[in-house]
């Protein structure tokens, strides 16, 4: 499928599309408990083995791939009702600092990344991001991870700035709103099935990342061996998924 003349505003999905932490899969509930006993070692918490693992119980239920919930909840109030039980507690914006550099995590940009936004924008196309953030992590945490990639965009679109978590058409909406156009002239690009089914939702086309590349060579350039590695990437990934 090729982008349709009628398309004014090409929106990335950014996990899995544009960019990935190396090694995590799609679910990171495994590592929720890693992350909080980095949290309990950095300040000296000294927190029992069944405190830690209640918290981890009240982020698994917050885990929108568990709980399907499309809403955002703003991660201090996640990593305060995880923290109740605690005999002490650190400031909340420790606590999520302390969460997540216990996962290690490695921002990687894709090799096509650049190459697909810059020639979108020099063929006259506005271009934006609509991701959902990771359960618990704040834009600012995020947006360290992509600033190989933001400046190149127009608009940048995260869950939280929306409101609301795909596949919900609010973030469609709020883009549409943006640029004064509507959601029919609007293109997704994602990896999903939920960003698939976010663009049946608004009433906006969509591509799979995988098709895109395909099928609009001329977006990316000498990049094949990239796509190619993307989508046995991908395959993987799909194996440890939790809808």
């Amino acid at each position: 499928m090729q982008i349709q003349e009628r398309t004014k505003v090409v929106v990335f999905d950014l996990g899995g599309t544009l960019m990935e932490y190396k090694g995590m899969p799609l679910n990171w509930e495994e590592y929720y408990y890693q992350g909080l006993q980095n949290v309990n070692r950095r300040n000296r918490l000294n927190l029992r083995e069944e405190e830690v693992l209640e918290s981890v119980r009240v982020l698994k239920a917050y885990n929108p791939r568990n709980s399907g919930r499309e809403y955002e909840v703003a991660p201090e109030v996640i990593f305060r009702d995880a923290a109740a039980g605690w005999p002490a507690r650190p400031e909340i914006e420790t606590i999520i600092d302390d969460f997540f550099s216990g996962m290690s995590l490695r921002a990687h940009t894709f090799d096509y990344t650049e190459a697909v936004i810059s020639q979108c924008r020099r063929s006259g196309l506005h271009v934006a991001c609509l991701t959902d953030l990771p359960n618990g992590m704040p834009d600012r945490l995020f947006r360290s991870a992509i600033t190989a990639i933001e400046p190149l965009l127009d608009l940048y679109v995260s869950s939280q700035i929306c409101g609301a978590r795909k596949p919900n058409r609010k973030g469609i909406d709020y883009i549409a709103s943006y640029f004064g156009t509507d959601v029919s002239e609007i293109l997704l690009i994602g990896d999903e099935k939920k960003d698939e089914t976010t663009a049946i939702n608004a009433g906006c086309g969509f591509m799979y990342i995988s098709e895109f590349l395909k099928n609009n060579p001329e977006f990316y350039g000498n990049c094949g061996e990239e796509s190619g590695s993307y989508n046995r990437r991908r395959a993987r990934n799909r194996k440890k998924e939790i809808i």
